[in-house]
């Protein structure tokens, strides 16, 4: 048909275009037939199809009552990448399409969301207006040598009604349907309207103007569908627009079903197998396209097993990390993250924050940010020096070149024990300059992009709580005694309500490949307990990971690690009569987590604990756990 029409028509530009005009952004190159028709397709140049413009994939419809729209989006991603708060993931929720309230009366019954999908194949956004060609030459699969050149030369040329792919072909060799030929008779018709309406109908020929009025009397039940169906879609795009959760924000979440026991210590009972799970679901939110609020809520059930005495949370789970009330929802993070100019980048937690949310900790293939798609524990992570403290204050990184980062944070703790408030109490040893708190300043170099150091130090006061606490009080990694004894009253083994700290830390990370990646990280720390008569103490940390990304298959991860979680290297005489000695306590760990699915991945892992609590006479930790994980 197409060769039929170019031969006959060379002196009627108008025509032809009408029937060789292809659409960016409505030729779709798979066809969809609704109510028995051929699929619909239109002109990037029909104004009717604008507002298409914003709409990408079925995902992003998909997502609309809680993502942004398409331009929002892409900032969101970015501004994740930049800060790194892996405390969260993407999700797109599904929404309901409401039947438009008026369609024109030769409108057949069309799903919206199919009619979204078929249109957006072939142009994506913005990508659609860049279709209309100015030249011929700008059609890559369109040569001088063709039997059409000089054809579509004058119809870009007089009209400028030929519209190509967005990738610049024109496809001149496919068959062409009565709905493509509507289209592009359509897109036509508005061209020459332009026209006219800018007083230069003298370009247009009279023969022209009578060939398009005979083609619309022909073609007048095909851009009558057409035509209404483009109104009925605009309609129901609206609607959605109306009913969509947020244009600011994004839901995400992440739900752990745990299957763990532990097989090493012997007492009363000893520990039973136990089927835990740990939830959060988190609001992500961007103003300006370049900032992130964080507003993320949590529930589980996880309790912790038996242990050895002067054992304080060594082997201690990733979803044992916050709430494990009964599975009641709280926040349990609240933060807000925006750059200041291309180099500087703040960190401002109000509830929950942690040093690891803005500052890097050198463990690119291990730190999941305590959720469920790395290691099993929260020792194996990172450097247990980024758990000195937490919760409510400000954290900066700055970018002084490609190779140094500059990294410093204050957080005042949210929660105290007995009278001891938080960052939001008022109370005479509350507020956030009066309690608890910890300071953090770091250099990272990354000498290229396989190698990475970090050098941190951390000025803390601990008041009635652990050393490794993240803010709460209750110790997350290493010996009781390494963390105060981790409760209070427990002054007969020499530890006492509150400690001045300075540790040093540094870490490093050297990818071998994109599949194997060693990390390693030691910690020195100074305490000084108050009043315990003992002077300053020496806690120790230190460890080495090995990791291999996408083991098997893409999204899989192989995970060793082995080291010393923190200890007190100086224990007391109170605390040697209370049977600490100067043991090590090793933590060895080894996991896989199969990614079943795009959302699914299953961990299978053992954690082994030697000499716990700091005392070779302690039965050795021997946790096996087997951890399935969904985000949404």
């Amino acid at each position: 048909m197409r060769k039929i029409l170019l031969n006959s028509l060379f002196t009627s530009p108008a025509l032809l275009g009408a029937a060789l005009m292809m659409s960016s952004s409505a030729f779709a190159a798979q066809k969809t037939e609704v109510a028995g028709l051929p699929a619909l397709e239109v002109g990037t140049q029909s104004k009717a199809i604008a507002p298409l413009a914003e709409v990408k994939t079925l995902a992003d419809v998909k997502s609309l009552s809680t993502e942004k729209t398409a331009e929002a989006v892409k900032p969101q991603v970015q501004v994740a990448a930049e800060f790194s708060p892996a405390k969260s993931v993407v999700v797109n929720e599904p929404v309901k399409v409401a039947q438009a309230a008026t369609e024109a009366p030769t409108t057949p019954s069309v799903d919206s969301l199919n009619q979204i999908n078929r249109y957006s194949r072939e142009g994506q956004g913005a990508n659609a207006s860049n279709a209309q060609v100015t030249s011929v030459s700008q059609l890559s699969d369109v040569r001088p040598t063709d039997w059409a050149f000089q054809a579509l030369q004058s119809l870009v040329e007089r009209y400028g009604c030929i519209a190509g792919y967005p990738d610049r072909t024109y496809r001149g060799n496919r068959a062409l349907t009565r709905y493509e030929f509507a289209a592009g008779l359509n897109a036509c018709l508005d061209r020459v309207n332009e026209l006219i309406a800018a007083s230069t109908a003298d370009l247009v020929k009279k023969e022209d103007l009578a060939t398009l009025q005979k083609l619309q009397e022909q073609f007048a039940a095909e851009l009558a569908t057409l035509r209404g169906r483009v109104d009925a879609l605009e309609a129901r795009t609206t609607t959605l627009e109306k009913q969509q959760f947020s244009t600011t924000t994004k839901l995400a979440g992440e739900v752990v079903f745990a299957l763990t026991d532990e097989f090493g210590v012997r007492g009363t009972g000893g520990n039973n197998t136990v089927f835990q799970n740990r939830v959060r679901l988190a609001l992500n939110t961007s103003f300006t396209g370049k900032d992130l609020l964080v507003t993320r809520i949590a529930a589980g059930n996880a309790e912790g097993f038996t242990l050895p005495a002067g054992s304080g949370a060594e082997g201690a789970q990733t979803f044992n990390f916050g709430n494990t009330d009964g599975n009641r929802g709280f926040i349990d993070w609240v933060a807000y993250y925006f750059p200041v100019g291309e180099k500087l980048r703040f960190y401002v937690p109000a509830f929950a924050g942690l040093h690891y949310d803005y500052a890097p900790t050198i463990s690119p293939a291990l730190d999941a940010a305590d959720g469920g798609t790395g290691p099993l524990s929260v020792f194996a992570q990172r450097n247990p020096i980024y758990l000195i403290g937490g919760g409510a204050g400000v954290g900066a990184n700055f970018n002084l070149n490609n190779a140094f980062q500059i990294s410093a944070g204050y957080l005042a703790d949210n929660s105290g024990t007995g009278f001891v408030g938080g960052a939001n109490n008022p109370g005479q040893r509350g507020g956030v300059f009066n309690g608890s708190y910890s300071a953090l300043a770091q250099l990272t170099f990354n000498a290229s992009d396989a190698l990475q150091i970090g050098l941190t130090y951390v000025n803390a006061y601990r008041s009635q709580g652990a050393i490794f606490d993240t803010g709460f009080g209750s110790p997350t990694s290493g010996t009781r005694f390494a963390n105060q004894g981790g409760v209070t009253g427990l002054n007969a083994l020499g530890s006492t309500t509150s400690a001045q700290v300075n540790a040093y830390g540094a870490s490093v990370a050297f990818k071998l490949s994109p599949q194997f990646v060693i990390n390693g990280f030691a910690s020195y720390v100074n305490a000084d307990f108050v009043d315990d008569g003992a002077g300053t103490r020496s806690i120790w940390t230190y460890g080495v990971g090995v990791a291999f990304p996408d083991f098997g298959k893409k999204g899989n991860l192989l995970g060793f690690m082995a080291g010393a979680e923190p200890y007190l290297s100086n224990p007391s005489a109170a605390q040697r009569a209370a049977g600490v000695g100067n043991s090590i306590p090793l933590h060895l760990e080894g996991f896989y987590k199969y990614q079943l699915t795009d959302n699914i991945s299953i961990t299978p892992g053992v954690i082994w604990v030697v000499n716990p609590g700091q005392n070779t006479n302690n039965d050795d930790i021997v946790i096996g756990t087997l951890r399935t994980t969904f985000t949404f």
